[in-house]
């Protein structure tokens, strides 16, 4: 299996996925991974690895331009699923469509509290902390054309402690994504998550 990953941040969960690769418990192909941000930290982790690496300036691109040119790599690329890391745009109607049931996202907490388009980052930890809830997780969904809206495919838990903050709390759920991620694309790999 072919995988292409979108990534706008550090890439915490493209390393898992990496790494899951290396040692055999993922047996598929990181083919690319692609970010809308130039010195985004996971094109870094993607290059040192010897994966190949595309940037889209978003600048003076409606959202549609910008994921058509998107498609053109991928399709480019032959890939066969699209995963989602800790990448900060939304998708628009006409990707979705070119890999419907095939693009995956993890969301850092259980859906459906604390998502959609305002929960993303320190501020989903941040309400689970405010909230007062007694444990949180992450979410592991395909995605489709609404924010954080597509069916779940695995959700995993984990306590909130009353000492907390919005960043032990962060490594936590952290701790989760990047160990069922992996695992996650790997029922695909197996046809077990349609």
């Amino acid at each position: 299996m072919r995988i292409a990953v979108l990534a706008s941040t550090r890439g915490t969960d493209l390393q898992a996925i990496i790494d899951a690769i290396k040692t055999g418990q993922l047996k598929a192909e990181l083919v690319c991974v692609v970010s809308n941000i130039k010195n985004c930290y996971a094109l870094e982790r993607a290059h040192s690895h010897g994966i190949k690496t595309h940037f889209i300036d978003p600048k003076e691109k409606s959202r549609v331009e910008f994921d058509r040119e998107m498609v053109k790599i991928l399709a480019s690329e032959k890939i066969d699923l699209v995963v989602l890391v800790g990448y900060m745009r939304i998708l628009t109607p006409y990707f979705v469509g070119k890999f419907h049931r095939r693009i995956i996202n993890v969301h850092p907490a259980l859906i459906p509290k604390y998502c959609g388009k305002d929960f993303f980052g320190n501020s989903v930890h941040e309400a689970v902390l405010k909230s007062g809830d007694k444990e949180t997780g992450m979410t592991i969904h395909f995605v489709e054309e609404g924010v954080d809206t597509g069916p779940i495919i695995l959700q995993k838990t984990c306590p909130v402690l009353p000492e907390d903050t919005p960043e032990t709390l962060k490594e936590r759920v952290q701790n989760l994504e990047k160990e069922w991620y992996p695992k996650v694309i790997q029922m695909f790999v197996e046809g077990k998550a349609t």
